[in-house]
């Protein structure tokens, strides 16, 4: 197999995120190819080898999947926004059901309570926001004001008829392109760094219907604001026009970027409700974008956390606090800590709003706030970005030594990344599950349920040094946390069962029939490093095990 190879193949199974392995005749080796479902015959050309993967692009279907439906969006196949709008809903969600539970199985050490996927209430106009991008068609092609084509980096296809947002969103994005189109200026071209026009934020609240939107340039040229405000106020709403703003942006990185935003009708902000609350939100701060999901996904996180009476609990990665002050009637107090300083001051205001006056917010990145609070929390909830928490802030929030910790996730390879720290350090995996608030997407909301120390439902601490104990009744064998133990009082390290399973295999030891099996043949684990291999089998020999 060689790069720039047309080959066909059948796509046996679709991996997280969105990887579908394509199987190919006379080759042993199967080959990654994205946007692709399960039975599917595809033709691909092979676009990069790497560590023995091949990844290939995928040029045509030849044959449809027997569970494939016909996409109701006209954009679907060429708009890089959407994934599995060919596939009925069930259908999607039953393959990232088996996509995530097979993730956590290889993450996760021991037995726990898989609960499945919870559909979102709405699969169509679900999104409360959306950012759109302006370019060309094709090179040197129209303007285009939209999402990025499949697998491009600089061509932009026009949305007009996207169906995860309402027809509100399809109005705006219609008469800004015609706008910006009418004024003659250029996009802001991201090899070239020049231009004027760069994206175009709306948001639009599901249950007061206020809608927010914001036209992102640089400061190359004047914007007609006049001609931007009678060309959106004129027009017709399903919901309730909140405010127009303009937004200069002149860094180099193709993100929505704010450098000085400018109202130019109504306000800088709306409300939106959930699970009887009101929120105040802000142009750039975090809000999840499925506004009826995310209230599934609340009620999800709030049954995991279970009694709260009495208790300080710690929200990590807040946003504007919409978990906080859920949380906060039925707790003692509830401090969130969040990046944003725009999302705080949000945070703030709405729970003072909700008129809930235990609930302290603080802005900062958590690695650095988190030993300035003041407070020892008696739960934790961590809500954090799609790359998860960074391992010093993680180490810290461990070292709290709290007795449940509800982790919410948007990526569950991040997710997956920290359980091992997390396991490695005493916590154990109750419960996990998912929200699918992103339908047609690969995307999905995963929650967990970790605990530490439960025994009989009652929690206690024990702390004890091995070298004080009688270890002959162990000689036949010891159990992993032992092995932990065992470990870290003599080197310091911190093991995994994974590892400890690794080496006990290489040793002969006895191992349960499918204990910390890879899932698949495809499945990649982390192999034990040397310096843990020789402290575990050190241990094995101080238990009489080897």
């Amino acid at each position: 197999m060689k790069k720039g190879q047309i080959l066909e193949g059948y796509i046996e199974r679709v991996d997280f995120p969105n990887k579908g392995f394509a199987v190919v005749e006379d080759e042993e080796k199967k080959v990654i190819v994205k946007n692709t479902v399960p039975e599917q015959k595809v033709r691909f050309a092979v676009n990069k080898i790497r560590k023995g993967q091949a990844e290939g692009r995928l040029l045509e279907i030849l044959e449809h999947s027997p569970e494939e439906c016909q996409p109701a969006c006209p954009h679907f196949g060429v708009c890089g926004g959407c994934t599995y709008q060919n596939l009925p809903y069930e259908k999607q969600v039953e393959m990232k059901e088996a996509q995530i539970h097979a993730m956590m199985d290889a993450a996760v050490d021991g037995d726990y309570i898989w609960e499945g996927v919870k559909e979102s209430p709405v699969r169509e106009a679900y999104r409360n926001k959306m950012e759109f991008s302006f370019g060309d068609e094709y090179k040197d092609g129209p303007l285009a004001l939209g999402m990025h084509k499949r697998g491009s980096f600089h061509d932009i296809v026009n949305v007009t008829e996207c169906k995860i947002v309402d027809e509100d969103f399809r109005r705006i994005i219609k008469a800004v392109l015609e706008f910006a189109t009418d004024t003659g200026l250029p996009y802001y071209h991201r090899m070239r760094h020049t231009g004027f026009f760069r994206h175009l934020l709306v948001r639009k609240a599901v249950r007061t219907g206020e809608i927010l939107i914001d036209l992102v340039t640089t400061s190359e040229a004047q914007l007609d604001e006049a001609r931007l405000v009678e060309k959106l106020t004129g027009l017709s709403y399903d919901g309730k026009l909140a405010g127009i703003l303009h937004t200069t942006n002149n860094s180099l990185a193709d993100v929505v970027k704010d450098e000085g935003t400018k109202i130019l009708y109504g306000q800088d902000y709306f409300y939106e409700e959930l699970l009887g609350l009101k929120f105040k939100i802000t142009p750039f701060s975090f809000f999840q974008t499925n506004s009826l999901g995310a209230e599934v996904l609340y009620e999800t996180a709030r049954s995991y956390i279970g009694e709260t009476k009495d208790k300080v609990i710690f929200d990590l990665y807040s946003g504007t606090g919409t978990i906080a002050q859920i949380l906060a009637p039925v707790a003692k107090k509830v401090v969130g800590v969040e990046i944003v300083e725009e999302a705080v001051e949000a945070a703030k205001e709405n729970a003072a709003l909700n008129g809930l006056d235990n609930c302290t917010f603080w802005a900062g990145d958590v690695l650095k706030v988190i030993d300035d609070l003041g407070e020892v929390p008696d739960l934790i909830v961590l809500d954090p970005p799609r790359d998860g928490v960074h391992p010093k802030a993680l180490e810290k929030i461990i070292d709290f030594g709290v007795e449940r910790m509800v982790y919410i996730a948007c990526k569950p390879t991040s997710l997956a990344r920290d359980l091992e720290l997390l396991q490695g350090r005493g916590y154990q995996v109750e419960r996990i599950g998912c929200v699918d608030l992103f339908p047609s997407t690969y995307h999905i909301e995963t929650v967990v349920l970790l605990s530490k120390g439960e025994v009989d439902s009652k929690k206690i601490r024990v702390e004890f040094s091995l070298e004080d104990m009688d270890m002959s009744e162990f000689q036949d064998g010891a159990t992993y946390p032992q092995i932990k133990e065992y470990v870290l009082e003599h080197t310091g390290l911190k093991v995994s069962n994974l590892y400890i399973s690794q080496i006990k295999r290489k040793c002969g030891i006895g191992v349960g029939k499918n204990y910390n099996l890879p899932k698949s043949e495809d499945s990649r684990q982390p192999q034990c490093p040397q310096e843990k291999e020789k402290a575990i089998r050190e241990a094995f020999k101080y238990f009489g095990m080897i």
